[in-house]
């Protein structure tokens, strides 16, 4: 194939309609650009849509990122200089960066080859005397087994904040990730991810203390919000720092956007779903791995990611096999090259490759597909037609 044959499909984009560009117009033309009323809605919508009801309330609270969330999170829970908290190697860096960010030390624990995510099984063997917390990271968009997590956690007297960077919406055991027993859950709203904000993320928990405590450090300590001394109708200059805060607010004008996009959630969902089922019908006869799916009862994936993994037999390895979809117009992409890899922690903890071997394994065949709502059929096609090309069926 030609390259200029056919426009360049890359691994992602945002699927942005109409409705996110007027609330957005409309945020612009209200004068309220940073956290403000938008804001406050998309906060009340999303926790309206896990489920929140007077029986059963739920906080969110908005943030700018879903690194800033984890790190928010870890905070209000109380994590110290010196404390151990157990996570994955196979995320990506901002899952264990902010345990740093605290002073406390990352413990990581291999994945279950199967599903790609922490092992539970693994996790109790590594707690010690400092461990106060796990994060567990719900990979691709299919969750963790979060009933056994949770009952370590309850066993061991641990704090649980869930990544669910890549989750919205799954649901584990019929639940919807967001609404289970976690002292918090995090998810992101970067431009890749099921709906957007373009940099964005929400804290969901329901201790109000814990939320009050997210809400007071998300801006710079402060005990009094922006917006309210800002629209009061008598004069409420005034305000308190209680704590060396940070600035992780969430802006209006992205907010506008995840108002809009939230709406979609669901169906862009179900288009992923529906993508992915046609890749695992095509893909299937060829010398791949292909990707887990949601085998516990109750259980669904957000397919955030279709991460494929190629097999010895294949006669091409990973790297050769992105860069001849890319050579045919298509954008691949790798999830993720694991933490104990990387030279930061590679260094600071003297940690070998051999030391996570399922990750290790995984990662050095993983390659992920295009795979977003923008798609047309006929890119899904496309894509599977250059797979079939490249390694054609050993049959």
């Amino acid at each position: 194939m030609s390259e200029h044959a056919t426009p360049f499909l890359p691994f992602a984009l945002p699927d942005i309609g109409e409705e996110e560009i007027a609330e957005v117009v409309d945020a612009l033309r209200s004068g309220w650009v940073t956290t403000g009323p938008k804001t406050r809605q998309f906060e009340a919508d999303f926790a309206q849509y896990l489920g929140s009801s007077e029986a059963d309330p739920l906080q969110a609270i908005s943030v700018n990122s879903a690194t800033a969330g984890l790190h928010l999170a870890l905070e209000a829970i109380g994590i110290q200089p010196g404390d151990e908290v157990i996570t994955t190697p196979y995320t990506f860096t901002a899952s264990a960066e902010v345990i740093r960010y605290l002073g406390a030390h990352p413990v990581f624990v291999d994945i279950d080859p199967a599903t790609f995510n922490i092992d539970p099984e693994k996790i109790e063997a590594a707690i010690t005397p400092r461990t106060r917390a796990i994060i567990p990271v719900h990979f691709a968009g299919l969750a963790c087994d979060m009933t056994r997590i949770l009952q370590l956690a309850r066993q061991h007297g641990l704090k649980v904040v869930e990544d669910a960077a890549h989750t919205l919406p799954s649901r584990h055991r019929g639940a919807l990730i967001g609404t289970l027993q976690s002292e918090a859950t995090v998810f992101s709203f970067y431009a890749t991810k099921t709906i957007t904000t373009g940099e964005g993320g929400m804290v969901v928990m329901r201790d109000k203390a814990l939320a009050q405590r997210c809400r007071t450090m998300r801006l710079h300590g402060i005990n009094r919000d922006a917006f309210d001394r800002y629209v009061s109708k008598t004069p409420a200059w005034y305000y308190e720092v209680v704590a060396p805060g940070f600035k992780y607010n969430l802006t209006d004008i992205a907010s506008a956007l995840g108002i809009q996009q939230l709406k979609k959630a669901d169906r862009f969902q179900q288009r992923r779903q529906q993508m992915a089922e046609r890749y695992n019908a095509a893909l299937s006869d060829l010398p791949l791995i292909l990707p887990p799916k949601a085998t516990i009862a109750g259980d669904s994936h957000s397919w955030h990611l279709y991460v494929l993994q190629v097999r010895p037999e294949a006669g091409i390895n990973r790297d050769q096999l992105i860069q001849a979809m890319a050579d045919r117009g298509i954008g691949c992409s790798v999830h993720f090259i694991p933490l104990h890899l990387q030279p930061y922690w590679r260094d600071t903890y003297a940690l070998k490759p051999e030391d996570f071997p399922h990750a290790l394994q995984v990662y050095q065949g993983a390659f992920s597909l295009p795979l977003y709502t923008r798609m047309s059929d006929a890119d899904v096609e496309r894509v599977i037609a250059a797979l079939r090309g490249i390694l054609r069926p050993a049959a």
